[in-house]
């Protein structure tokens, strides 16, 4: 059974690429092989559509915050706050386990980075007072999101899909943060982030879709889905030496410790 840490559900692609859409995706995915699915907002009412479908199922949880690409969109950064802060007064009732997903993305010109900037560290500021871990987006930032995540020892986490370096992931590993792997780690031009994952303890990985996006070879370009986590698993196990199914039972108990979460 997989844990999938990293998930966006509420994402249109699932009604018009699915039968049924996201609901009947869902039903059979919980049913055949996936033990809990952590479903990630990129802005308030991302966040808000998450508790909404987390509502639906025992096992799917959420991650609530703003995506550096959604800085501002909604408002100042001090509304961001408060409507943020709003959500997570009921994080037990509405099934939250962390803020994000949240940092900066450099690939992108659609947020200028003293707004991304802004928003990152309010939302660090708020995982610090609510004590809950958060979920970082990195886009070709590696340097100034390390440096951000050092300003608050205080608040551990995940990045998500990770592209850094070996080096930076350990010392990320030292601060009692963890690392996860999506679908790319599958491409075949991926041989960094294979090697990268080959340094990284067992015990310290997650796995992750990040559908509808970066769905795994020989699926990519499809529709993303729990379902195939499979092949990221399998990936992973290959450069370990261990099975897909180890490294699914591994991350799938990494996962819930970290988040705080009972299979």
């Amino acid at each position: 059974m997989y844990f999938d840490s990293h998930s966006h559900y509420y994402d249109s692609r699932f009604k018009n690429e699915f039968e049924g859409g996201a609901r009947k995706l869902l039903d059979k995915l919980f049913a055949d092989s996936v033990c809990a699915i952590i479903n990630v907002g990129d802005s308030i009412k991302a966040s808000e559509k998450c508790i909404a479908q987390a509502a639906e199922y025992k096992n799917m949880y959420v991650a609530a915050g703003i995506h550096p690409s959604c800085a501002g969109k909604e408002g100042s950064v001090n509304e961001g706050r408060i409507a943020l802060c709003d959500l997570l007064d009921n994080a037990d009732k509405s099934k939250i386990v962390a803020v994000g997903e949240i940092g900066f993305d450099y690939h992108y010109d659609d947020t200028d980075r003293d707004t991304q900037r802004e928003f990152f560290e309010m939302q660090m500021r708020v995982a610090e007072m609510y004590g809950l871990p958060v979920v970082i987006h990195d886009r070709e930032a590696h340097g100034d999101c390390f440096d951000m995540v050092c300003k608050y020892p205080n608040v551990r986490g995940v990045f998500h899909s990770y592209s850094g370096s070996a080096e930076m992931a350990a010392e990320l590993i030292k601060r009692g943060w963890v690392i996860s792997f999506s679908g790319v780690v599958t491409f075949k031009n991926a041989e960094r982030v294979r090697a990268v994952a080959k340094s990284i303890p067992l015990d310290k990985m997650l796995i992750e879709t990040d559908c509808p996006y970066l769905a795994p070879h020989p699926h990519r370009g499809e529709c993303n889905h729990s379902g195939l986590l499979e092949y990221t698993a399998a990936a992973l196990g290959e450069v370990h030496g261990v099975t897909g199914e180890e490294i699914a039972k591994i991350t799938a108990e990494n996962a819930a410790r970290f988040f705080g979460i009972k299979l």
